[in-house]
Parts: C-alpha cells; sequence; structure tokens
C-alpha cells in the first residue's frame, strides 16, 4: 500500500503539481534574470512565470481530453437524456451533465435556452445552469495540483449539492412563467445526431483548445497577477484581518467580492492558492471561487435577457444563500478537510 501511495504521491507532484516546472523557473529566475528567489520581486517573477505556464499547459491538455468526452454529448443528445427523467434525478443528472459541458456560465447560457425552449423541466435546466460554469473535469484537475485531492474533490462535491438543491427549490416555486416569452416560443428542430469519427472528434476537440484558450488567456494572467501580488507583496496580517478567521463577515467579504469579477475557475485558481497560502479558511476561498465562476455580474446580465426581474432576483438569492452557508459550514470543519 505504501509502494501505491509513493507512485501516487510522486506521478501527483510530477505531472499535477509540476515540481520539475516549479525548479526550472527557479532557476531561471536565479541565474537568468538575477533576481533573489527569496525577495517580493523574485517571489512574484517565479510565481507569475510557473503558475501561467502551469496553468496553460495543464488546461490545454485536459480540455483536449475533456472536449473529446464532451463529443459524445452534443446539446441535442444531452436534451434527449435529461428530457426523459423527471424530479431530483432530473436535476441531480442535469448538475453531473453540466460537468461536461460549456466551461464558463456564458457558453452554457445558449444551451440553457436551448433546454427551456425543448420544454425541459425549469429545475433541471437551473440545475445545469448552476453546475456548468462552477464544476467541471478540468477544475477538478486542476483544483488537485493546487490544493490536492480532498480539496478537490470538496469543491465539486459541494458545486453539486448546490446545483441539485438550488435547481430543486426553483421547480418547487413554479416559477416557469417567469422565462421570457420569446425563449418558449423558440422551435428546437428535432436534429439527427451525427455521429463523428475519430478524426472529427480529435479536429474538434484541437478547435476547442484553441476557442477556450482564446477566451481565457486575458482572465488567467489577470488572476495569476493578482495571485502574485497577494502572494509576495500583502502582509499575512492584512489578509487575515480582512478575510480571515477572525472577521465573522469574511465569507460575504468573499462573496462580495467575487460577483463582480468575470472569470471562470482557472482564473480564479492563482488568486485562491495565493489567498491559501496566507491562511485565508477553505470556506471563503470556496465562496470566491463559487461567487466568480456561478455569479458574475456580466453573466447576470446576459440571464436577464432570458428571464425576468423576479426569477434572476430568485436564482441570485438561492445561490448566494448557499454559498455562504458553503462558506461559514467549511471554514467550521475545515480541520476534518486540512
Amino acid at each position: 500500500m505504501n509502494y501505491i501511495n509513493q507512485i501516487f504521491s510522486i506521478l501527483n507532484d510530477q505531472l499535477l503539481k509540476m515540481t520539475w516546472l516549479y525548479d526550472l523557473v527557479k532557476l531561471l529566475v536565479e541565474k537568468i534574470f538575477k533576481l533573489d528567489y527569496g525577495s517580493r520581486l523574485g517571489g512574484s517573477v517565479h510565481f507569475f512565470i510557473y503558475d501561467t505556464i502551469k496553468i496553460f499547459l495543464l488546461l490545454s491538455i485536459l480540455i483536449f481530453a475533456i472536449s473529446y468526452i464532451q463529443s459524445y454529448f452534443p446539446p441535442e443528445r444531452t436534451r434527449k437524456i435529461l428530457g426523459r427523467i423527471k424530479g431530483i434525478k432530473g436535476n441531480l443528472l442535469g448538475a453531473l451533465l453540466g460537468t461536461i459541458t460549456p466551461f464558463c456560465s456564458c457558453s452554457s447560457i445558449p444551451i440553457f435556452i436551448g433546454f427551456t425552449s425543448a420544454g425541459l423541466p425549469i429545475g433541471v435546466t437551473f440545475s445545469f445552469l448552476i453546475s456548468s460554469p462552477m464544476v467541471d473535469l478540468a477544475s477538478f484537475l486542476l483544483l488537485m495540483s493546487f490544493f490536492g485531492i480532498r480539496i478537490a474533490t470538496v469543491y465539486v462535491v459541494v458545486g453539486l449539492i448546490l446545483a441539485v438543491i438550488g435547481g430543486t427549490l426553483i421547480d418547487k416555486l413554479k416559477l416557469e412563467k417567469y422565462v421570457e416569452g420569446y425563449v418558449k416560443e423558440i422551435q428546437v428542430a428535432d436534429v439527427e445526431i451525427q455521429e463523428m469519427s475519430r478524426k472529427e472528434r480529435i479536429s474538434y476537440s484541437k478547435g476547442q483548445v484553441t476557442e477556450i484558450i482564446k477566451r481565457v488567456w486575458l482572465y488567467i494572467l489577470i488572476g495569476v497577477g493578482i495571485g502574485a501580488i497577494i502572494h509576495n507583496w500583502i502582509p499575512e496580517s492584512v489578509i487575515q484581518n480582512v478575510i480571515g478567521e477572525n472577521n465573522p463577515f469574511s465569507v460575504l467579504l468573499a462573496t462580495l467580492v467575487g460577483i463582480p469579477m468575470y472569470a471562470d475557475i482557472f482564473g480564479t485558481l492563482p488568486i485562491a492558492e495565493a489567498l491559501f497560502s496566507k491562511g485565508v479558511g477553505i470556506g471563503t476561498i470556496l465562496s470566491f471561487m463559487m461567487a466568480v465562476t456561478a455569479l458574475s455580474l456580466p453573466s447576470m446580465i446576459m440571464l436577464s435577457k432570458v428571464m425576468k426581474k423576479k426569477l434572476l432576483g430568485v436564482f441570485v438569492a438561492i445561490v448566494t444563500i448557499g454559498i455562504l452557508i458553503i462558506g461559514y459550514l467549511f471554514n467550521a470543519l475545515s480541520y476534518l478537510i486540512l
């Protein structure tokens, strides 16, 4: 058993955490840039280069692999699968299918419109809408590379629970009438699902890597830059006073700060990593990441075009309350995770 654990640890360090890259960038900073790795400037340069290369490298590999899996689940097939299952099982399936579909809320909204116009239960479509930008296989593996398997698993599980509960509550409240009328009037053609060849799936996956990297590269660089500043320039005492365990409003503040930001989970990871290194509670970090991915202001603006104010308000309220509960709960139970 110890032998298996050692192999897993080596694979995790070299493939996910990329300790070889960490050491290589450290050598670059000290030998080429002539900077002291232990200084603020040297540490910032190292953080920025290492995290940027690591995220883009892992992200490209993971997007390719997951897009290949996605090619078996086009929107038409997903819609047909969801249409056969009702109730909480449908909400759970909607949340799970959200993990293998678009990587950000803005790209999942068109699919949400398609599901709604096709007559799928509103709870199922909202479970999908919450889960899709927040939880996916790529984010799970990237979270593992930054924080380890326990925290990665916790994030995915609580994200799915929030998606299922949110969708179930919206379904029970019977809010279908608050979806904009034109969405329901859209005619969804019963398109025959075309099977792709292996070559077509590879081509599709390569295209997805290019498209998604183009969409997120700026937010990743901004996130890494903010993370480098937090990690090397802001004293731990300042971070602790603002969003540390001693501040009872830390989870609320992290959630409110996350909402105006527009990024996907990949852009939030470097910031979360820096906050974690400063001793910020895991619940506070989870709340920040979930607020950014599920409640970003641009996404809310887009949603306001397809649903009326009451439904949008209920959606935001349910997700926000869920995020706050998750944050405070996991801060209290952090000793079981870390």
